[in-house]
């Protein structure tokens, strides 16, 4: 049961309490006199970076790049198992709402889509076990992982710019992830928001029958 891929599951769970400690650590900077020298073209990447945020960020996209990795290796060396199908989405699912949560508290994400996002994935969480009980296995469909992969793109572009803010060098600042238009943080946002709803929807179409018994 605790193969390769379910480990790095697991490991995905523990960056989330990296995380959320990380987010509480704050006041502790990095000046751009104590950046690299070979880096002085670069010195405002540097500057005033709250350390507490930067482990956050990378604690958050470790995870998600984790996330490619455990299905990957599960498909390729045909270690998939029921664990696997359960705990995996369930990763996800604590690693992304606690990003909302805390993207929710912050004042960057509006606080009915966190909900709407929560109350989504209490309710698939809830027809999974529901399926369990009957014997049955609900894995993430094809509409749950774009769901998470937009979902996840939203969250590193808010967390990049709480980290960085506007000392990000070209070309992310041509990006708008820090200052400026901030379109990749509003196409991600909705888009995240729609894929939430449709997925939703997807899986209490599939639930049907056992939800009759």
């Amino acid at each position: 049961m605790l193969n390769l891929p379910n480990t790095i599951t697991l490991s995905r769970i523990l960056l989330v309490i990296i995380f959320t400690i990380a987010l509480t650590a704050d006041g502790v900077t990095v000046s751009a006199s104590r950046a690299p020298m070979d880096a002085v073209e670069y010195a405002g990447f540097f500057s005033a970076l709250s350390i507490g945020s930067c482990v956050a960020l990378w604690a958050f996209i470790i995870g998600a790049i984790s996330d490619f990795f455990d299905g990957y290796l599960a498909r390729k060396y045909n270690l998939v198992t029921n664990f696997g199908k359960l705990i995996d989405p369930l990763a996800d699912k604590i690693l992304v709402c606690a990003a909302f949560v805390y993207l929710s508290a912050v004042g960057m994400c509006p606080f009915w889509v966190t909900i709407i996002i929560l109350f989504r994935e209490f309710l698939v969480t809830g027809l999974r076990q529901l399926a369990v009980e009957q014997g049955k296995v609900m894995a993430a469909d094809r509409s749950g992982k774009w769901k998470t992969a937009v979902q996840l793109t939203y969250c590193i572009s808010c967390l990049v710019h709480l980290c960085y803010a506007g000392n990000l060098p070209e070309p992310l600042r041509s990006l708008s992830i820090g200052e400026g238009g901030y379109w990749l943080r509003e196409i991600s946002l909705w888009l995240s928001l729609a894929l939430t709803l449709w997925s939703g929807l997807n899986y209490c179409i599939k639930s049907r029958d056992f939800l009759k018994n």
